[in-house]
């Protein structure tokens, strides 16, 4: 068979094992790996009557061009975040004729018919895309016009519905842990207020996490709107209860003060129509400074998340679900993505990103009166505590 696989969306640690895992197996089982290059993107500029883009956005992957991709973080397919199904005009490939196209309602090209027509070109029987829900409810797209598509979920804020985890989600919380407890020295040292921003948009488990396992003293989440005042109040009681007189605090991107709107990088939005969140730290510091008179420290912790070599449990996840969609292409059971589900690697419809969205369980692992996780008892709870 010919095996395709891309990643895309915002890279994270993992994604080079599991790629690598795909083309060691594939080529040991007689099968032809085809690795398309920056996502998406890639399939929607790859044109036919043009050879420069076929080198340009595909490459043949093999053991001698993998051996040593697991070593490092990011992609080595790279990526970029484009839905082939939602291209505004100004963004389309030229040799597409965008003007001469018809846009949908919301202001879209949809350029699927172009994708199939090139993955039919590249005699691939079956694509694995490996992302988020946007990147793999693209992939859904494809299924549903008829093309084998086998889906890996990838996140490091561990929200595509359907999965218990996502590649990326271990080191982005190791990552997160390891700088909390580093700017512990310079809050402490001043005796600060210290504000540490993590990405999340709609699901805060990454500061949830964090914080339980750093042992910061106040948590607000995405799904959590919060009263700034009463924030101040406990983390100056925190603050005085602590002998070097510090306090630390985690807060989600996607984060709002009661009352007020998510906090988005102004004018900025993503090729698949997302408002850019970022800030929502820096304004919290602000009005805690002000509210408190203590001095406060801010940190975005941001895309060091997601840098770096993956740690052990990502490369683990990430080769036995590239082992899972191997199995899964040789049922021939396509149409899927692969899953833990209990603990148990498993595989659930391909459909599953578009199915919910997928958030922190408030009611078990949150105190929303105290802004801090409620996690004394982990005795039956599942073991990412999702």
């Amino acid at each position: 068979m010919r095996i395709g696989i891309l990643t895309g969306g915002g890279d994270v640690p993992g994604l080079n094992p599991a790629i690598k895992t795909v083309a060691y197996r594939g080529e040991s089982e007689g099968h032809e790996v085809i690795g398309i290059r920056r996502g998406w993107m890639g399939l929607l500029h790859y044109n036919l009557d043009d050879p420069e883009t076929h080198e340009l956005f595909t490459r043949p992957l093999n053991k001698a061009n993998t051996r040593t991709i697991d070593r490092t973080g990011g992609t080595f397919l790279h990526t970029s975040r484009v839905n082939p199904g939602r291209v505004l005009p100004e963004k389309a490939p030229a040799f597409l004729k965008p003007e001469e196209q018809e846009v949908n309602e919301e202001g879209f090209l949809d350029f699927t018919p172009h994708v199939l027509k090139n993955l039919e070109h590249l005699k691939i029987d079956v694509l694995i895309p490996i992302g988020g829900e946007d990147t793999l409810g693209y992939g859904a797209r494809l299924h549903r016009e008829g093309f084998p598509i086998i889906s890996i979920p990838k996140t490091m804020d561990n929200d595509v519905f359907g999965t218990d985890y996502c590649i990326g989600f271990s080191t982005a919380v190791t990552r997160s842990v390891r700088f909390i407890h580093q700017l512990r020295s310079t809050a402490g040292s001043h005796e600060r207020i210290g504000v540490v921003e993590l990405f999340g948009r709609h699901c805060g488990e990454t500061s949830l996490i964090s914080a339980y396992l750093a042992g910061v003293d106040r948590a607000i989440i995405s799904e959590v709107p919060f009263d700034v005042e009463k924030l101040a109040d406990l983390l100056m009681q925190d603050k005085r209860a602590n002998p070097s007189n510090y306090v630390m605090m985690t807060i989600s991107e996607g984060a709002r003060i009661i009352g007020k709107e998510i906090v988005h990088k102004k004018d900025k939005v993503d090729p698949y129509g997302h408002k850019k969140l970022g800030g929502i730290g820096a304004v919290t510091a602000d009005r805690l400074q002000k509210i408190t008179g203590e001095a406060t420290l801010i940190q975005e912790v941001a895309y060091l998340m997601r840098s770096g070599e993956p740690d052990a449990l990502d490369v683990m996840v990430a080769v036995n679900y590239a082992n899972t969609a191997l199995d899964l292409i040789a049922q021939k059971k396509y149409g899927r993505m692969i899953a833990l589900r209990d603990g148990r690697y498993t595989d659930v419809t391909a459909e599953s990103p578009l199915l919910g969205i997928k958030t922190v369980d408030v009611r078990a692992l949150y105190d929303v009166e105290e802004y801090r996780p409620k996690v004394w008892h982990a005795h039956g709870k599942p073991m990412f505590l999702y």
